[in-house]
């Protein structure tokens, strides 16, 4: 089965058309971040996503970790998905269900070691899918997404093979690397940011080539 491909950071209406064109089944939308590219205002947001038409699915990337302040921010934005790229307390997952039920929850496992493992997979049953990258929470300044870093691709093909719900695999993918991610990981889904700009734009040609190779692999 092919990949389906997430592109985050979109940044504008020209850039969620451009995607959409070229074959993205999500676009990630970058709230409010302690760091990394593409934070954009919840206006925004909440204007991208409501032009995004379906079956490609809009993907709130939150930094907040208590339910009540996740399910404020998703009404505000108006996303069919919520991306958690914090860890959260095990109690956040029934809340969100509970007042957002048509809501999509993926959990972002920072895949450093054998505990990321364990982490996802007992997490797994609680979300709709995982995804997996290459940011370290343990930092001053916490490192949540866009790094443009590969981990350690054998602990995710772990994951991949042991979690019991679909998993995404980000974290320094391009065009050169892709189809190597596909054959080690095996993942339902790929996210990507930065490989496919240029000067912070979203990079027609760089786009078509990641696409090209997916398709390829």
């Amino acid at each position: 089965m092919t990949p389906r491909v997430k592109i985050c950071c979109i940044s504008s209406l020209e850039e969620a058309r451009l995607a959409i064109l070229q074959g993205a089944s999500a676009l990630g939308l970058v709230a409010e971040m302690p760091s990394g590219p593409g934070v954009i205002d919840d206006e925004l947001i909440a204007e991208i996503a409501s032009r995004i038409p379906p079956p490609v699915a809009s993907f709130l990337l939150t930094s907040r970790i208590d339910a009540d302040a996740i399910v404020e921010h998703v009404r505000n934005c108006r996303t069919n998905t919520v991306q958690l790229v914090d860890a959260v307390a095990p109690g956040v997952y029934g809340k969100l269900r509970k007042e957002l039920p048509s809501l999509k929850i993926v959990q972002v496992i920072h895949v450093i070691n054998d505990d990321s493992v364990t982490e996802a997979c007992s997490l797994a049953r609680h979300v709709d899918a995982l995804l997996l990258d290459s940011g370290n929470p343990a930092l001053q300044v916490k490192e949540l997404g866009g790094t443009g870093r590969v981990h350690d691709w054998s602990l995710s093909r772990r994951i991949v093979e042991e979690a019991t719900c679909p998993v995404f695999l980000a974290g320094g993918l391009r065009s050169s690397n892709v189809a190597n991610a596909i054959r080690e990981v095996s993942p339902y889904g790929l996210d990507l940011c930065s490989s496919v700009r240029t000067d912070n734009t979203l990079d027609a040609d760089k786009l078509r080539d990641f696409f090209d190779a997916v398709r390829a692999a």
